[in-house]
């Protein structure tokens, strides 16, 4: 894959501000066969995505091309699944080598995962600004 593949879905406009336009996503049924469907979860239901400062003029009802990057995909896969994962095996381990129980090492370790989601709560209209969908008339 190139640096610049991309994921797209079809959508249709649902509501329109002067900052952002809300994009509802359908279905389609060749998401089973697409290469990227680990990445993206949208094959299993209907999604809102909101594209911030988007250009062009839209109409409410409109049907469009949804794009994003595949690198932000795996990005969103690592901030999501991965990272967590490496906190709670690394936390584990350090609990078990500072000679804590098992029992009690595996539920440290998942407590650690509350600050993890949390700051991940907390920056999210930082991380919001990273994972940038873009629109395309069809």
């Amino acid at each position: 894959m190139g640096k610049n593949s991309v994921i797209e879905h079809k959508g249709i406009v649902t509501e329109i501000s002067s900052e952002s336009v809300l994009v509802e996503l359908t279905v389609m049924s060749a998401c089973s066969a697409c290469h990227a469907k680990a990445m993206c979860s949208f094959d299993s239901a209907q999604k809102t995505i909101e594209i911030n400062n988007p250009t062009g003029i839209w109409e409410k009802g409109e049907t469009v091309k949804v794009v994003m990057r595949e690198s932000m995909g795996k990005k969103a896969v690592f901030l999501g699944y991965l990272l967590p994962f490496i906190v709670l095996i690394v936390s584990l381990i350090i609990f078990n080598l500072a000679g804590i129980n098992e029992g009690l090492s595996g539920l440290l370790s998942i407590g650690m995962l509350v600050p993890y989601y949390v700051g991940l709560y907390i920056f999210k209209d930082k991380i919001k600004r990273v994972f940038n969908f873009n629109i395309e008339k069809i």
